[in-house]
């Protein structure tokens, strides 16, 4: 199937799921949608043995929430087979710097432009349990809830894709392209440092919840194609 058949299938379910108001048909949609578009990474594969280089490109995180923003779009990335660092600020937002092949990386910015919006839009809808003084760690909580679910499931859709792709060289195509990835990444960064982020807030358990409902497929939103993106 082509690229734009496929993505042509993943608006009209998403569509679907948009329009109805039954939870459950609204699920099964958007985890059809998620699931096409993990097996649509499988079908882009090149042969064993097919030489490509992979690529890389620079998003910038605006505040509010610039480091909330950076860590859904590193590990949306992440998942994705992409492998994202963290670069610092950039006019008082967040930077980070995606490494990937060319449709993995269309892959991270289609899902993550769209769960931006959907994580900025369920957070305004937020209403405070009764008893929550701290309102900042409640939000703050309640995206990293998000952001974590939404990574969870886009992981088992990955993972499924790649077991159901009954190709017995998907495997070492993809440690082949993780390994070209990462000496992309050491070129460029020979020394990283990894960071954990801490949580404190009570909302993670309904950020959680809203990252369940998240639409992982969502392919309607216009992103750049340049080397720098902006959120």
């Amino acid at each position: 199937m082509s690229r734009e058949r496929t993505l042509d299938r993943v608006r009209k379910l998403l569509a679907k799921a948009e329009r109805t108001d039954n939870e459950h048909e609204r699920a099964t949609f958007m985890a059809a949608a998620s699931t096409l578009m993990a097996k649509h990474g499988i079908d882009t594969l090149p042969p064993a043995g097919t030489r490509q280089v992979p690529g890389d490109r620079i998003v910038t995180l605006p505040n509010p929430w610039a480091r909330e923003k950076a860590r859904l779009v590193s590990l949306v990335a992440q998942a994705v087979r992409c492998r994202p660092l963290l670069i610092g600020r950039g006019d008082g937002g967040q930077r980070v710097h995606v490494f990937g092949f060319a449709a993995d990386l269309e892959r991270a910015d289609l899902l993550a432009t769209s769960l931006l919006l959907q994580m900025a839009s369920g957070l305004a809808r937020v209403r405070l349990p009764e008893g929550v003084t701290a309102v900042r760690a409640y939000r703050r909580s309640w995206l990293l809830g998000f952001i974590d679910e939404v990574y969870r499931l886009l992981c088992e859709a990955e993972s499924r894709a790649e077991s159901e792709s009954g190709g017995p060289g998907t495997a070492l195509v993809l440690a082949d392209r993780r390994a070209e990835v990462d000496r992309a990444v050491a070129a460029h960064y020979p020394t990283i440092r990894m960071s954990v982020p801490r949580t404190s807030g009570t909302g993670y358990r309904d950020g959680v919840a809203a990252g369940r409902r998240a639409d992982l497929g969502r392919t309607g939103v216009t992103t750049a194609t340049a080397g720098e993106l902006t959120w």
